[in-house]
């Protein structure tokens, strides 16, 4: 949980950011909660009375602090993908919790936050095609599952297929790698992928899920990027969207260390990648 504070500050320190220019959330209202997740499911984690099954699904009890967080961070890449349609690029400091599923939490997820906006904007009148470029070291199943049978919006995972969740929901397209891929193996199969992917669908708008837990260093990515690969990364799914003139929505996905700094840092990349874009 400290990440969070610890990134907004990062972004801060290097310049990134202005003290007065976060844009700040509200907490996300029942209502668009609703629209991706069953209101029986939302009505559990507002009251804080999640089955304790599905608590150790999520990986932590459902307490009030909790549901709120949740709440914001979701609230929070609704306006990401709102700012993004306005200008271009926008990043959320939090959000990328894609193994929440419509009837459940699980993986440290309460409430998926791109699936939630993608269907805020729907109900808004939105009617471009969205992909989802899913960058997280593990599988965006919860994603999946939202999506399943929705044609306007088109998933995409790129992941380490051995790694979290075992059980894995077909996304639209996926792309499982064996375990310690290295940045020229990551870039190289994202190259050869995102422009011919971007060009079929040709969306209006893109929720990138910029996770972190492809990084040599994190504690369950069993990957081997190194700081540079991800600015990379970052930088070519954010150039490759922008030469074609389409906004993207931006979300920190997951990292995990014990070095809190060292993890904030790194989720900073997503936001360094972008302010070339500014």
């Amino acid at each position: 949980m400290a990440k969070f504070g610890r990134l907004a500050a990062v972004l801060r320190e290097e310049g990134i950011v202005a003290s007065s220019g976060f844009h700040q959330p509200t907490e996300a209202p029942r209502g668009w909660l609703s629209l991706a997740h069953d209101p029986g499911y939302v009505d559990q984690v507002l009251a804080a009375s999640v089955d304790p099954r599905i608590e150790k699904e999520i990986g932590f009890p459902m307490e009030e602090t909790v549901a709120r967080r949740a709440r914001l961070a979701t609230s929070g890449t609704v306006l990401t993908a709102r700012l993004a349609l306005e200008y271009g690029v926008a990043c959320n400091t939090a959000g990328g919790s894609h193994h929440a599923r419509s009837e459940t939490g699980a993986g440290f997820c309460v409430f998926n936050d791109v699936a939630v906006a993608a269907r805020v904007l729907q109900a808004d009148g939105f009617d471009a095609q969205i992909l989802i470029v899913d960058l997280d070291v593990h599988q965006g199943d919860g994603t999946a599952e939202i999506f399943a049978d929705d044609p306007q919006v088109v998933t995409f995972s790129m992941h380490a297929e051995r790694n979290y969740p075992s059980l894995k929901i077909p996304s639209d397209i996926d792309i499982g790698l064996p375990d310690g891929q290295s940045d020229s193996d990551i870039l190289g199969c994202l190259r050869r992928t995102l422009p011919d992917l971007f060009d079929r669908v040709q969306p209006g708008l893109v929720f990138y899920n910029a996770g972190v837990d492809p990084h040599r260093d994190d504690r369950l990515g069993r990957m081997n990027m190194s700081d540079e690969g991800l600015f990379e990364r970052d930088r070519y799914v954010l150039d490759t969207a922008r030469r074609r003139g389409i906004p993207v929505a931006c979300v920190i996905g997951g990292g995990y260390s014990k070095d809190i700094d060292a993890l904030a840092r790194r989720h900073a990349t997503i936001h360094r990648a972008a302010s070339v874009f500014a």
